[in-house]
């Protein structure tokens, strides 16, 4: 029995919708990164990108399980003495709600050049509005 491997002119991609609306951030993250990284087909190959669009509406209604709203923190660092900038998880649900999911995806996806190209196919909303409708995305629960 030969093993077929995936090429790029072999790979179909498709839109998935997630409605991160009362889901946890987690969990909603662990479905998007298995999306984009295509290991739910039958055809996944490990160094080949054949992962698809995912579409997540409403980022701005996420929950979090426990005290993570004032616990959990994000900290960016410009390399400066006194450059040191800590947010917490609420303070960045209510600024900037899109990259509170961009990052919990980023960090389940592989760290290489394909992680870079699979995390450009994640397209996030804080509404329920998004422009991809003429993609017909599947919704998934």
């Amino acid at each position: 029995m030969k093993t077929s491997l995936i090429t790029k002119k072999d790979i179909s991609r498709k839109y998935y919708l997630i409605d991160a609306e009362n889901q946890i951030l987690g969990r909603l993250a662990v479905k998007a990164a298995m999306l984009l990284s295509g290991k739910r087909k039958v055809s996944y190959t490990s160094n080949v990108d054949n992962g698809d669009f995912v579409v997540v509406v409403n980022a701005a209604k996420i929950a979090v399980t426990g005290n993570k709203l004032q616990a959990k923190t994000y900290t960016s660092f410009s390399g400066y003495p006194g450059g040191l900038k800590i947010k917490t998880l609420e303070r960045v649900l209510k600024t900037r709600p899109a990259e509170v999911i961009r990052h919990a995806v980023k960090g389940m996806l592989p760290k290489n050049k394909l992680g870079s190209r699979m995390i450009t196919r994640l397209k996030i909303y804080a509404g329920s509005e998004h422009p991809h409708v003429a993609q017909n995305p599947e919704k998934i629960q």
